[in-house]
């Protein structure tokens, strides 16, 4: 019995070294950099794009490369309000919300404005300017062949306005026209809610 475990003491001693030298190197060994998990697009997204789990994808970075207001959790249900690229971090100041207002001044409102034409509203990207314009209706007793002009000229109801946000037609429902979310004061809020429709846009060069 003492020979077998004279015979076994070697290999014994020799695995308990290696098992020693193994523990010194991991303790020696660096920690991990410090990282902040955060939520990014998962694949290029277009404006208004409601968002899902399967868009989103958590990455780390450096906590000195995460930029202000990302988002790290609460995101699927939120709204695009800009195009996003694959990989990119997503902020506050992407979705809809209280920053998206962020830098157009104190006083300033998101409001939600219906134009008539769904294709010039597909023209539009975040960061445009627009004139709102409104064109009287035709009295019901008007003859059809009645044209634009005996209609009425168009009447501008706010001047190059921002816009920020474009809900996408599934948001959108099946309603006519196409939504648009514009950056206005408060008195420019008060003149799109009385203006009626139907109302139109054109693309101002601000």
């Amino acid at each position: 019995m003492n020979a077998r475990l004279t015979r076994l003491r070697r290999p014994l001693a020799a695995l308990f070294a290696a098992a020693a030298a193994g523990l010194a190197l991991m303790a020696l060994r660096p920690a991990p950099p410090p990282s902040v998990r955060v939520l990014a697009a998962a694949r290029d997204l277009p404006a208004g794009t409601s968002l899902s789990p399967s868009d989103l994808r958590g990455v780390n970075l450096p906590p000195a490369s995460v930029p202000a207001g990302t988002l790290r959790s609460r995101a699927a249900g939120r709204v695009l309000a800009g195009p996003v690229r694959r990989g990119e971090p997503l902020t506050d100041a992407r979705v809809v919300g209280p920053a998206l207002l962020r830098g157009y001044g104190p006083g300033t409102v998101a409001v939600p404005v219906r134009m008539a034409d769904a294709d010039a509203v597909r023209l539009l990207h975040p960061g445009d300017h627009i004139d709102v314009l409104t064109t009287p209706a035709p009295p019901s007793s008007a003859p059809l062949e009645t044209t634009p002009q005996q209609q009425g000229s168009a009447r501008l109801v706010v001047p190059a306005v921002p816009v920020v946000a474009m809900p996408s037609p599934d948001e959108d429902g099946a309603q006519e026209g196409a939504l648009v979310v514009l950056a206005t004061d408060r008195a420019q809020a008060a003149a799109l809610a009385g203006a009626g429709a139907p109302l139109t846009l054109t693309i101002t060069g601000h």
